[in-house]
């Protein structure tokens, strides 16, 4: 994220997050660029920043710095830990409040909990542990929002101008086959998170070898099936497919293999029927087109959870942190 180009838009979006400064919930306080960066946004009015971690330990990581503005929990000595257990217990089948207070120890599922039970707006983790541990506390704690089933992915495409042009992929990073359903899912849910964060209307686009029909394959049957839940699911967004990339992006193409499409080759978010395509296509956006990649980012969650790298750096955190705040519904 250090770019010029990419800096200008996470920038947007660091400005437009200090308009209604979410709580943001940072699980991993024993890092200390966890809590560098939430002195930052807090100094800064981007977010208000809630570290989790043992306080004397916060403090001796912020370096002399100021917590002011930063809250610091620690989930072990939380007043709220027995609710917390109690509210897991009463959500999940078969989980005793001892097996939750188990799971709850783990910073990052007391973090989830606390977006689930409403003191939190947002969470943002991964600089220690892996995504799939990210995606598991979002699922138990949180749940999916109404008709996905499963976490996905998108990135933001920053393609080189004059003009400069943001295209949206997903999933690249993280569905690896998904089913027509949970297509469709990600389909709406990458439209409404472009809607958020670059207040634009999203065009989609459910990609295929296929455009309306040319070829005939159970895999197009899939990208066929996806459009119509996807449009069930969300009426009010401009949804098309199964189209071939050419013809979601050019209008020339567009006018040429499917003039009835509402898209009309001005697609600006792609939805790819797997991983293999999305992940292939954005590496080779940002290799040969000179695309700017900022990504993957998280969706899918009933509140938004934010994934970072285990190599992020301070800034990286904050515009997560940044996103992930403009992620939460109004």
């Amino acid at each position: 994220m250090g770019d010029h180009r990419v800096m200008s838009l996470t920038e947007q979006f660091i400005e437009k997050a200090k308009r209604t400064p979410r709580r943001v919930v940072l699980p991993e306080g024993e890092d200390e660029r966890i809590v560098h960066a939430a002195i930052h946004m807090s100094a800064e009015g981007i977010a208000h920043p809630i570290v989790l971690g043992d306080q004397d330990a916060v403090a001796r990581l912020a370096d002399g710095r100021s917590l002011e503005g930063v809250t610091v929990v620690n989930p072990q000595a939380s007043p709220e830990f027995d609710r917390y257990c109690a509210a897991y217990s009463a959500r999940r089948d078969g989980i005793t409040v001892r097996t939750a207070g188990r799971l709850l120890r783990r910073p990052v599922m007391f973090g989830a909990m606390m977006v689930a039970e409403g003191d939190a707006d947002a969470m943002v983790a991964g600089v220690s542990k892996p995504t799939a541990q990210v995606i598991s506390a979002g699922a138990l704690a949180i749940g999916y929002e109404d008709g996905v089933t499963q976490a996905s992915s998108f990135f933001l495409m920053v393609m080189p101008g004059p003009p400069e042009q943001v295209l949206v992929y997903a999933d690249a990073a993280v569905a690896v086959d998904p089913s027509a359903q949970d297509l469709a899912g990600i389909a709406v849910v990458t439209a409404r998170n472009t809607q958020k964060l670059l207040d634009i209307e999203p065009r989609v686009a459910l990609l295929s070898f296929s455009t309306h029909g040319s070829a005939a394959h159970e895999r197009v049957d899939k990208v066929r099936e996806a459009v119509r839940l996807a449009r069930e699911m969300a009426p009010d967004i401009c949804i098309d497919g199964e189209l071939q990339a050419d013809a979601a992006i050019s209008e020339r193409v567009a006018q040429k293999k499917c003039p009835d499409s509402p898209l009309g080759g001005k697609a600006n978010v792609l939805i790819f029927p797997d991983l293999d395509s999305g992940n292939i296509a954005y590496k080779l956006t940002q290799y040969l087109a000179g695309a700017q990649a900022i990504g993957p980012i998280m969706q899918g969650f009933r509140r938004p959870i934010n994934d970072l790298s285990r190599g992020a750096t301070v800034d990286d955190i904050v515009a997560v942190s940044a996103i992930a705040a403009l992620q939460i519904a109004e």
